[in-house]
């Protein structure tokens, strides 16, 4: 009974925040409100600072898709529970797969297994694009699984943990922890430093024996305020980002910090609102407020760096950091690329049109995902 009243408060929690967002663009589309109406353009006109090296179509992308990034391929899916290996250096294809199902959740990958969640919300895993085995899961999951030693992990909305042999699907152990009753459907942390789990919990990173699934240690991003259970919701919301010992996350609508994981201890957080993941390199970490504002602080200390209101109401997606360019996609398939110690745009590069909904960077090479399910692969000059 506690599980299917913590389910049906996140489903009310969901419903409460799409339906602000659904009156809130009624009412300007009826009475063009211009204070909110995305920020327009700027003229440019210095040299383009990137480029498109290849580009793909797949499947529309109605889920909240995670890209997996191994060695010298992208691992992608899409709507359609289709499962991709695109070489990095030129897109070709090197393996396809097919989940059998429609997607809510993926991609995870360590190069041989790679795991999604279909819409039945079972852990179907491939190998090399052949699908070996699946498990139904017992609550809802939105955040792609984590495959890593031979293990898939998987993590639920009411923030479950459960660790399966990659091989056979046999379920390995499964940690829950305490937490308030209002979770959010949305993505969440699940990642790895050296020999630890990482996985947010709530407004928290915890570290994870990942053979016995024994908490390690744990450490806020956040501290959750608000008057009720709604405002309160500070969920960490991924992706996080690892840089050295550091991993850097959002905590929903409070806050952005990093967390020292080899000591399990907070290193500096930041009060700040927004709904998506964060960018970082060895110098910044770069993050959109709720209105897209972008703001850079230091990784050392998380002193500010520089603030950027030139996309503001955009959309904008979750930033790449690359070869001193910070690169962000808007909900017109346009991908700005910044300088990353001003924060001023450099150049800009047009897709497909729709909305930039996933990235990801694999050594010199920038992939971004929009929803009609175009793949562009970028190079920052």
């Amino acid at each position: 009974m506690k599980r299917l009243v913590q389910i049906s408060l996140i489903a009310l929690a969901a419903a409460s925040l799409s339906g602000c967002s659904t009156i809130s663009n009624t009412w300007n589309r009826w009475f063009g409100d211009a204070k909110n109406q995305p920020a327009k353009l700027e003229a440019l006109s210095g040299p383009a600072t990137g480029r498109v090296v290849w580009s793909a179509k797949g499947d529309s992308i109605g889920f909240p898709l995670s890209i997996a990034t191994l060695g010298d391929r992208f691992v992608v899916a899409g709507t359609d529970g289709s499962v991709r290996a695109l070489a990095a250096a030129d897109g070709r294809e090197l393996w396809r797969g097919e989940a059998g199902a429609k997607l809510v959740a993926g991609i995870g990958s360590d190069g041989r297994f790679a795991a999604v969640v279909n819409r039945d919300n079972e852990l179907v895993v491939l190998d090399g694009g052949k699908q070996v085995w699946k498990k139904a899961l017992p609550t809802p999951v939105v955040a792609a699984p984590l495959v890593a030693g031979e293990r898939v992990f998987a993590l639920t909305l009411d923030r479950q943990v459960i660790a399966f042999d990659a091989l056979d699907g046999r379920k390995i152990w499964e940690l829950r922890r305490p937490g308030e009753p209002l979770t959010l459907a949305k993505a969440g942390v699940l990642t790895s430093y050296k020999d630890t789990l990482i996985v947010g919990q709530g407004s928290r990173l915890a570290g994870i024996d990942p053979l016995r699934g024994q908490l390690r240690w744990e450490a806020s991003v956040a501290t959750p305020r608000g008057t009720n259970e709604v405002e309160r919701l500070a969920d960490l919301v991924g992706p996080a980002v690892r840089q050295g010992e550091a991993i850097c996350a959002r905590a929903f609508q409070s806050a952005v910090g990093c967390v020292n994981a080899e000591r399990g201890s907070a290193l500096w957080s930041r009060t700040v609102g927004g709904t998506n993941g964060i960018g970082a390199d060895d110098q910044v970490v770069v993050a959109g407020d709720a209105s897209d504002r972008l703001s850079a602080w230091k990784l050392a200390n998380g002193d500010l760096a520089w603030s950027a209101d030139q996309f503001q109401l955009r959309k904008l997606s979750v930033p790449v950091l690359l070869n001193k360019q910070v690169l962000i996609g808007d909900f017109e398939g346009q991908i700005h690329l910044l300088d990353r110690e001003t924060g001023k745009t450099s150049s800009r590069i047009a897709t497909d049109g729709s909305p930039v909904v996933a990235t990801a960077l694999l050594g010199d090479t920038a992939l971004f995902v929009t929803k009609s399910g175009g793949l562009f692969a970028i190079k920052a000059e």
